[in-house]
């Protein structure tokens, strides 16, 4: 949630940046980034700890990677390198998760990859101007908000071909939702929800899915009028699922909980890549943008929150349920051409096999709960997070 300066998409670089239009040579690949959020828990007993900025400052303190507090000082966030290859990425991201943990034992406190809190507690707000500001204008939506998500940048070469991929990708988004699903338990309570963090995160006025924009003038007009209405501060808040970045000359795929499981990560920025690298080739064709409305894209999104990859998905393209692997083997096989051309077919596959045998991180956590309770849920997320 940091501030970013009010800046014309047109005027961030695109130059240098390598990308893979054929499908066919991995050598030529777009770069993919990850951020992630984390709650941060006390180490001796299951509270949550307000130490966000001495985590962050701690991580800083020698590293070559990106931390930075978040609204609630009771999480962190870190940040990859833009990368080529996901086993650069997953390197990079275990470092990073590494160090951030360290940084959070050294001043008594866990590490938690959960997208939503399973403890009941009070939040407080990193003290800061922007935030303050959030708070007094969105009130107990802001003033409550604790959800950590993971965002995977992946580049573009110009806004045009971002804003021709922002309008292609809507539907494919929901199984990046099923898989990454990490947030049953909100407040003490399960939710009876896969990923509850999507629920909550809806709440903000522009966060969510979006009707087709066709030209970066019209998605900087529709950005602009947002702020104007008073639903954002600033285009930092532009929360919707998938984004141009404000920083980086990149599409931000934002729909994702945090992963239990880093060795999720990968897997889902592999797919991610691979719906950017087809919608492209799609708008490079001349191929238009399916017209799927916005209440579909919307139950689509609301399925795959509430039961994940454990029961039927909805397709928006068609309107139909479907058995949720079946729905992730299609898409599979759509974006195969992608994988193949950066050499993520078999990692992919591998590692959708290993989510369909052991389950994503609701599983895991419910897992937990009936062995300990929440007491457990924490504990385990805590061991799996640095893992």
């Amino acid at each position: 949630m940091r501030c970013s300066p009010a800046i014309s998409l047109r005027s961030i670089s695109y130059s240098g940046v390598s990308c893979d239009h054929s499908g066919k040579d991995p050598a030529v690949t777009r770069t993919v980034g990850v951020e992630e959020e984390f709650l941060l828990v006390q180490a001796t007993s299951p509270l949550l700890a307000s130490a966000g900025e001495e985590v962050v400052a701690g991580a800083d303190a020698g590293s070559q990677g990106q931390f930075e507090h978040e609204l609630k000082q009771e999480q962190a966030e870190l940040g990859t390198a833009p990368h080529h290859t996901m086993a650069e990425l997953d390197r990079d991201l275990r470092a990073r998760r590494g160090e951030l943990g360290a940084a959070a034992r050294a001043r008594g406190v866990r590490l938690l990859a959960s997208a939503t809190s399973p403890l009941d507690q009070h939040v407080s707000t990193t003290a800061d101007d922007r935030y303050e500001r959030m708070t007094e204008l969105f009130g107990r939506v802001a003033r409550t908000q604790l959800t950590c998500g993971m965002h995977v940048h992946v580049s573009v070469d110009s806004p045009d071909e971002g804003v021709a991929v922002l309008d292609r990708i809507g539907a494919w988004l929901p199984a990046l939702v099923a898989l990454s699903a990490n947030s049953p338990y909100f407040e003490g309570q399960d939710t009876d929800y896969a990923s509850y963090r999507t629920v909550l995160w809806g709440a903000w006025p522009t966060a969510g899915v979006t009707e087709p924009f066709g030209t970066v003038e019209m998605y900087e007009q529709a950005r602009t009028a947002l702020i104007a209405s008073g639903a954002a501060l600033d285009q930092g808040m532009i929360y919707f699922n998938a984004r141009l970045s404000a920083r980086y000359p990149t599409v931000e795929v934002r729909v994702c909980d945090v992963c239990a499981d880093v060795v999720d990560v990968p897997v889902l920025a592999a797919l991610a890549r691979a719906m950017v690298s087809t919608a492209a080739v799609q708008a490079a064709e001349g191929e238009p943008p399916r017209e799927i409305r916005a209440e579909l894209l919307r139950a689509g999104m609301w399925r795959a929150a509430r039961w994940g990859i454990e029961q039927d998905l909805f397709d928006p393209c068609s309107g139909r349920l479907l058995p949720a692997w079946d729905l992730v083997g299609g898409l599979v096989e759509r974006l195969t051409p992608a994988l193949k051309g950066t050499g993520d077919e078999q990692l992919v596959r591998d590692g959708l096999a290993r989510i369909r045998s052991r389950g994503t991180g609701a599983r895991l956590q419910r897992a937990a709960h009936a062995d300990g309770g929440i007491v457990a849920v924490v504990d385990a997320l805590a061991e799996r997070t640095i893992g």
